[in-house]
């Protein structure tokens, strides 16, 4: 009996010419009324009834507003159909509602292709297994959706229509009947064999009994359950992540080599041992098949996913050159199930076994030598395009998909260079996938998990291939090239499909349509120990994306604030506290990098997060826990980029946030001030040194010896180790940057880059004084001298012709460096912020000071000018410069007064001697007061923060000559890795500084810990919690209701009396059968997910 239902699983999946010649005989199996249980055939209906179902589909989506809300009724028609099964719904409402509705969706979609209906509902039915589905709980299920489609629908949901929908559900209702009967002893063998070889039994036993066993495990959501739904998560073709991280490390090792010597203690090593006792240890093929066996296994009632883990096998194994006979691994495969489960081993197991691969060697068979010919033909075909057929056959690739599926265009937004440059990615990939498999899925997984942020609909996969499909077909007769390219870009289609089906979670929903409100609907259905993961990753395969930084990237705003305040919110139950900082530093340690560049506006939303304040106080004092660690410290226990960050932004706002201000003036006090004053404290020398050799002692004639003697040693020491050093940096940067083209451009010159900083730039200055001073230098000059008879000769002397006739030159020199020397000493202002503020807004102003120099310069020529070719008798403007000199001294009061007498001889000269003090002493004076007046208010309310981003520059720039062991030290001193109490007793969190407010600083009248009573169990979701727009979310819902109410008022048609009568029948047949039985059962009856 075993054999003949192995050889009739064979027939229904792998022969698809028996299923054609029975078309017509199948084609009247079912009806409206009654549910085939004992049959599982192909559903062909009337192409008439098949666009009647996809009409009333399309119109019930459109009445109920959106998808959600469509989901939403179809669950609640569902789940208050009877109250005897409403126990064995245990996902969250929310999780089951999205996937019930994909389901639907995936069933009309293919209600026009029989046969990939038919793998649609076998996949469903292997999905539902553990439920006790029935034909009167089929009844019930089929009465109530479409009672809901006549409520919602009324006149529109005719006769024929609901024939339809009958004939589906019937259909759907009969097949798990169907599979349950036959396949689920076989299925739960295999899973129970499978979870001893891999040492997981006594574990699962353990988990059985917990309450996480509650709560069903729903991979789209990163929530892995456990216990009992184990069988179901295996039944749906869901892996744990702990089978994943075992297979890894055990193919890691079958790498190094496939001969193992240590005991074998998992399936991979125990098949490596036999294949080396049996003789098959140089079958290098066998690690394709080995490498991919627990997704075989996984995947085995998913038909569609274990057909296309297969196809990858096969393109792997063609990679592998010499025979390969599949028989062999079927015999290592059952030795070593044989001998990882001895006790347990029966025929039952041998049947199911050999059951199992021989359906995986059939799917191996079929493409065995194809892959290799397909390789060559698409690669061929690839190479013979040249760029003109390219640029013919882009468009027409997009005319073709645009005419099978007009709704694509919406889709289709970007520009036309855009669409042809995926064009040819999309025939790069079906290249790719047949060179290098293993790589290539890894790449059209990440590109799948980009198209769910897009909010891509599946069912635009299929026209897009077959539009491509086509295409080729008219630029190729080559048979292998057209059936290579259509097979390599179907399996691309189907693991893409896959992808966004198994990424499109609630959450991601959400995000598409930035909205707050749904983001944290949808996170309230989570298990609060996942609840942080629902937000961070979404993993298909070995990629995943981040929900959380999808949104930031899209501009999702609403939904990413949504987020960082779910992530970073206190909740806490009798066991522990939850908190999500740590969950989300170690997804995303450049979090703050992230905001910078692409949402400024959340870091204010995510440093008020790390904030914690006690609601009452002690003494007049409050605590307060600054959550600072991961703003410190990285994960290798360095210095973080926080700051750097932060002050390359330049926002003075942030940077005056208490979270900010804290671990900067924190790792100032403590780390940085000592590096900078070390670093500063030699410039200080020198500028003492400095000026010792040229402010003192500077009458050269009445030098003693030794005064000579200290001038020498001060300027020998400047120019050896202030000007050489100095000499050294500056070139070494510069041809750095001028390698790297790292450059600035000022005047159309290219400058290094490092020169954009003011302190590097007068420091490249003051090198250059220096250089000349030495030049110029008057001991040098009078260096062979010192034996003369003129007052002050002696060594070292500056007395002499030569000295005298450079002094001067000398002495500018010195003024100019003694500048720049105090220049560079401003950074000292950075110890006390009120100063650096001050020092910050004389910076900011000064603009405006240049601004009324080139003003006046302009007007003092000007007047120069005219006054001079005015016919006059006054000495002091007879020519441009000497009028010039005058009109400054007018503006500077300087002027000699008793000289505006000898003015009155040449009225002229004293009227434009008026109007000029009139325009630069009352206007141009005046206005530069106006202007300085409003920059400094301008500038006043950031002052602070501009000081504390120059502080933040100074810590950056001073953490690189901090000591290792210091840093260390410091972090330790600071024990962020102990927890910080909430207040007496109350143990909280690690990560913190706690500190002490007064009272009346930051007034807290509502705590911060959202607390919560019931149960504790990680998996149970957290209570609903009130939210800000409760009232506007009341007003919608009766909105809704109103519109409901409204449409159940019109006339509609009678409805047919099946439904009624098996729908009373259920609810006695259900009691009477689930009683005892409901917490064994799985929690998706009714659903339909993929």
């Amino acid at each position: 009996e075993e054999e003949e239902e192995e050889d009739e699983w064979t027939d229904e999946e792998g022969k698809e010419g028996g299923a054609v010649e029975e078309k017509d005989a199948n084609s009247g199996l079912y009806n409206p009324t009654d549910v085939q249980d004992h049959i599982f055939e192909e559903l062909r209906l009337p192409d008439s009834m098949v666009a009647d179902v996809v009409r009333t589909w399309e119109q019930f989506t459109k009445s109920c507003g959106s998808r959600d809300a469509a989901a939403e009724a179809l669950f609640a028609s569902v789940y208050e159909a009877s109250p005897s099964w409403q126990n064995l719904f245990k996902l969250p409402r929310a999780v089951f509602a999205i996937r019930f509705m994909n389901g639907v969706q995936s069933l009309v979609s293919a209600l026009h292709d029989p046969p990939a209906l038919k793998l649609i509902v076998e996949t469903m039915s292997f999905q539902h297994l553990e439920i006790d589905i029935t034909i009167p709980r089929v009844f019930c299920f089929r009465d109530a959706i479409l009672d809901l489609f006549a409520t919602e629908l009324g006149q529109m949901f005719g006769t024929n229509g609901r024939d339809g929908w009958g004939m589906l559900l019937n259909y759907v209702g009969g097949a798990m009947i169907y599979v349950r009967v036959k396949y689920s002893d076989r299925l739960m063998i295999i899973q129970s064999s499978w979870a001893i070889a891999n040492h997981q039994a006594g574990e699962e036993t353990m988990e059985r009994d917990k309450d996480m066993s509650e709560s069903a495990s729903d991979e789209k959501e990163g929530a892995n359950s456990q216990g009992k739904k184990r069988v179901l998560k295996f039944r749906s073709g869901q892996k744990k992540d702990g089978e994943e991280s075992q297979q890894s490390s055990g193919n890691q090792a079958e790498k190094d080599s496939f001969k193992n010597d240590t005991v074998p203690r998992s399936f991979n090593e125990m098949f490596t041992f036999n294949a080396s006792v049996m003789g098959f240890g140089d079958k290098v093929w066998m690690r394709e098949i080995l490498h991919s066996f627990n997704d075989i296994v996984c995947y085995v009632s998913r038909v569609s996913r274990l057909q296309e883990e297969c196809d990858v096998i096969s393109l792997r194994l063609a990679k592998h050159k010499g025979p390969i006979d599949l028989s062999m691994f079927k015999a290592v495969m059952l030795a070593s199930m044989r001998s990882l489960a001895p006790t347990d081993w029966n025929s039952g197991h041998e049947v199911a076994w050999s059951w199992l691969w021989e359906n995986v060697e059939r799917m191996l068979k079929a493409n065995m030598g194809k892959p290799q010919l397909f390789e060559k033909a698409v690669f061929k075909f690839n190479a013979s395009l040249d760029e003109d057929a390219k640029e013919e056959l882009r468009p027409e690739v997009y005319s073709t998909l645009f005419s099978i599926a007009p709704r694509a265009e919406d889709y289709f937004k970007q520009s036309i260079s855009r669409l042809h440059s995926i064009t040819d990615r999309i025939f790069t990939m079906t290249l790719e996938i047949l060179r290098d498999p293993e790589n290539a899925v890894d790449d059209i997984t990440a590109v799948g998990l980009r198209h769910v942020g897009y909010g891509i609909p599946i069912d635009m996969i299929g026209p897009f291939v077959t539009s491509y499909c086509q295409v080729v077909q008219s630029y190729t007769i080559d048979e292998m090239a057209r059936e290579g390219f259509g097979w390599a870009l179907g399996l691309i289609a189907r693991i893409q499909t896959r992808v966004i089906t198994e990424g499109s979670t609630i959450v991601m929903k959400a995000i598409n349509n930035n909205s707050a409100r749904q983001v944290r609907k949808a996170v309230s259905c989570a298990p609060r120990g996942w609840r942080a993961s629902w937000m961070l990753s979404v993993q298909t395969g070995k990629q995943s994306i981040s929900p959380l930084m999808l949104a930031i990237k899209s501009s999702a705003l609403d939904a990413a604030r949504a987020m960082i305040v779910d992530l970073l919110t206190i909740r806490a139950d009798r066991d522990r506290y939850y908190y999500g900082m740590d969950t989300m530093f170690e997804r995303h340690p450049d979090m703050v990098k992230r905001l910078v560049q692409d949402a400024p506006a959340l870091l204010a939303t995510l440093f008020d997060g790390l904030v914690w304040r006690s609601r009452t106080t002690e003494n007049g004092v409050r605590r307060v826990n600054y959550y600072v660690k991961h703003l410190m410290v990285d994960s290798k226990g360095e210095f973080a980029k926080t700051i750097e960050w932060l002050t390359d932004n330049g926002d003075p706002k942030i940077v005056c946030h208490p979270v900010i201000a804290m671990v900067t003036d924190l790792i100032w006090s403590r780390v940085a001030f000592r590096a900078f004053l070390y670093g500063k404290s030699w410039e200080i020398f020198s500028l003492l040194v400095f000026i010792i050799g040229v402010a003192f002692f500077v009458d050269v004639k009445q030098q003693s010896d030794a005064q000579r003697y200290i001038v020498m040693g001060c300027r020998l020491f400047t120019y050896l180790f202030s000007l050489c050093p100095r000499i050294f940096w500056h070139t070494r940067k510069i041809c750095a940057n001028y390698r790297q083209r790292d450059i600035i451009t000022f005047w159309h010159v290219p400058l290094p880059a490092y020169l954009s900083k003011w302190q590097d730039l007068v420091a490249l200055f003051l090198t250059m004084v220096l250089l000349a001073m030495l030049v110029f230098e008057p001991i040098l000059a009078c260096f062979g001298e010192s034996n003369g008879d003129v007052q002050g000769a002696g060594l070292f002397t500056q007395a002499c012709d030569r000295g005298d006739s450079m002094s001067f030159t000398y002495s500018v020199m010195c003024v100019i460096a003694m500048f720049f020397y105090f220049l560079l000493t401003i950074d000292m202002s950075v110890f006390s912020t009120r100063v650096s503020a001050w020092v910050l807004i004389v910076f900011r102003v000064m603009s405006e000071v240049w601004l009324y120099i080139a003003g006046m310069a302009f007007v003092i020529l000007a007047f120069s000018c005219a006054v001079v070719a005015l016919d006059h008798t006054n000495v002091e403007f007879e020519t441009i410069p000497e009028a010039a000199l005058s009109l400054i001294l007018v503006s500077l009061l300087m002027f000699d007064t008793s000289k505006y007498d000898t003015m009155h001889d040449d009225p002229a000269l004293l009227v434009i001697i008026v109007i000029y003090m009139l325009v630069s002493v009352t206007f141009l004076l005046n206005l530069l007061i106006a202007q300085m007046n409003c920059a400094y208010q301008c500038v006043y309310e950031d002052m602070v923060g501009y000081a504390r981003l120059n502080r933040g520059k100074i810590v950056m720039e001073s953490m690189p000559s901090v000591a290792k062991w210091r840093w260390e030290r410091f972090i330790g001193s600071l024990k962020l890795d102990e927890p910080c109490e909430f207040g007496e007793g109350d143990i909280g969190l690690s990560g913190a500084i706690q500190v002490l407010e007064p009272a009346s600083q930051n007034i807290t009248t509502v705590d911060m810990i959202r607390r919560f009573g019931g149960s504790t169990s990680p998996a149970a979701q957290w209570p609903e919690e009130d939210i800000g727009n409760a009232d506007a979310d009341r007003l919608s819902q009766l909105e809704k209701t109103l519109e409901k109410a409204i449409r159940r008022l019109a006339p509609r048609k009678g409805k047919k009396g099946t439904g009624t009568s098996s729908s009373q029948d259920v609810s006695s047949m259900d009691h009477n059968s689930e009683s005892g039985k409901a917490e064994d059962q799985a929690s998706e009856v009714g659903s339909i997910s993929n």
